[in-house]
């Protein structure tokens, strides 16, 4: 496997507004890298921390399927198609922008921080109509084993989007070898490790590294640490 990219977790862009934290593994806001601005149709990989009781105010989006997973803490969602939610470690949302949306998110909580991923994937198509989901996840309990929590079908395990991507967890005891086998042909992976160390077919990443892999339909992790957790991204690269 010679076709690959690594982001180190202190290589990516910061943003720091005192009460937000973020780091960007691709151009994000003031961060701007012509050698970052995407893996496939994976376009935002944010890691999010926002203090009690601050966040986002009401902002638009379109044509962007926006997956928040928090980490830590409790975030509030409010939009315009009048949903109201609360998001916490365990959970995943998804909103399919569409045609045009606004929402905000809020840390719920005024007297600790909110941890967060926030992924943004481009749709397959254009203007439509926008959507809102969150689910609950299967238990941190499952270990060795990959957890589909995204697909681009309605009735799979997961949330779905308007896109042939599917994302999976995996919390892997130190030693263990896990295989990931994509679904779909001109497909690319994107692992992000959560947490620990991971070898990615021979590769070494640490927490909060990423690495792109854009043309193999399989790929071996071994866990090199006794707490690994890390999410795989399957994306179309076109």
């Amino acid at each position: 496997m010679t076709d690959f990219v690594i982001h180190r977790a202190d290589s990516r862009g910061v943003g720091d507004h005192g009460w937000h934290y973020s780091r960007h593994t691709f151009s994000f806001a003031d961060y701007y890298n012509p050698q970052r601005m995407n893996f496939g149709v994976l376009r935002v990989l944010n890691d999010d921390h926002v203090e009690g009781g601050m966040g986002f105010g009401t902002h638009p989006h379109s044509n962007m399927e926006i997956i928040s997973i928090p980490l830590d803490g409790d975030l509030e969602h409010r939009d315009s198609m009048g949903n109201v939610s609360v998001i916490r470690q365990g959970d995943i949302q998804v909103m399919s922008a569409g045609s045009g949306i606004t929402h905000s998110e809020y840390n719920k909580n005024s007297n600790r921080a909110v941890k967060f991923l926030q992924i943004w994937i481009l749709p397959r198509e254009k203007n439509l109509t926008p959507r809102y989901d969150q689910i609950i996840l299967p238990s941190n309990d499952v270990r060795n084993q990959f957890v589909q929590i995204l697909s681009p079908n309605k009735d799979d395990a997961g949330v779905w989007i308007h896109q042939d991507a599917w994302f999976h967890t995996a919390n892997i005891d130190e030693g263990v070898e896990l295989h990931y086998k994509l679904k779909k042909q001109d497909n690319g992976l994107y692992i992000f490790v959560l947490e620990g160390e991971v070898d990615v077919e021979g590769h070494l990443l640490d927490s909060r590294d990423g690495m792109g892999i854009p043309n193999s339909d399989k790929v071996k992790l071994i866990s090199r640490s006794p707490n690994c957790r890390v999410l795989l991204m399957e994306v179309p690269m076109k």
